[in-house]
């Protein structure tokens, strides 16, 4: 048992908190590349990306886990978004920095939903059982290269006034 409740029941809550975490992150990413700031969803998407690593370390494993180390690659990564946009309020380069490490940490849960969705889903599992196989690695390619033009378009759009 997980914090009093089932290792089931604990999986299906956090894997709703990361799905949340990953809509509240596209329609941020895709006000950004709007130039539309959207800071409820932005703070909806900040705190369930929060909330995904730190539920993700109370799973029942021992040891270090490549899991454990993009839990921990996240929170640094969400740490730096969270002083550029609150308290550095974006300003000069910190607009650059927010865009930047909001972008990464919105790829890391999609990363995460890719290799899991390899993992748990039947059709995919079959193609890739290991996740060293073609189709695991082209898909997490494809993923990483479309962060990255996605990243380009935020941070040349997102122009919007310093917030307070």
């Amino acid at each position: 048992m997980i914090l009093g409740m089932s290792t089931s029941l604990y999986t299906q809550i956090h894997v709703i908190i990361s799905l949340v975490a990953i809509v509240a992150g596209l329609l941020t990413a895709f006000g950004m590349m709007m130039d539309k700031p959207l800071p409820a969803m932005t703070a909806l998407f900040l705190l369930t990306t929060i909330l995904t690593s730190v539920t993700g370390f109370f799973f029942p494993y021992h040891g270090v886990t490549p899991g454990i180390v993009v839990g921990i690659l996240s929170l640094v990564v969400l740490l730096v978004t969270l002083i550029a946009r609150y308290s550095k309020h974006m300003a000069g380069g910190w607009r650059g920095t927010y865009v930047i490490t909001a972008m990464f940490a919105l790829y890391l849960n999609v990363f995460v939903l890719v290799a899991q969705s390899f993992q748990k889903i039947p059709s995919l599992h079959a193609l890739a059982p290991t996740g060293t196989e073609p189709a695991f690695k082209i898909s997490q390619a494809i993923v990483l290269v479309l962060f990255i033009v996605l990243t380009i378009v935020a941070k040349k759009n997102f122009r919007s006034p310093t917030l307070s």
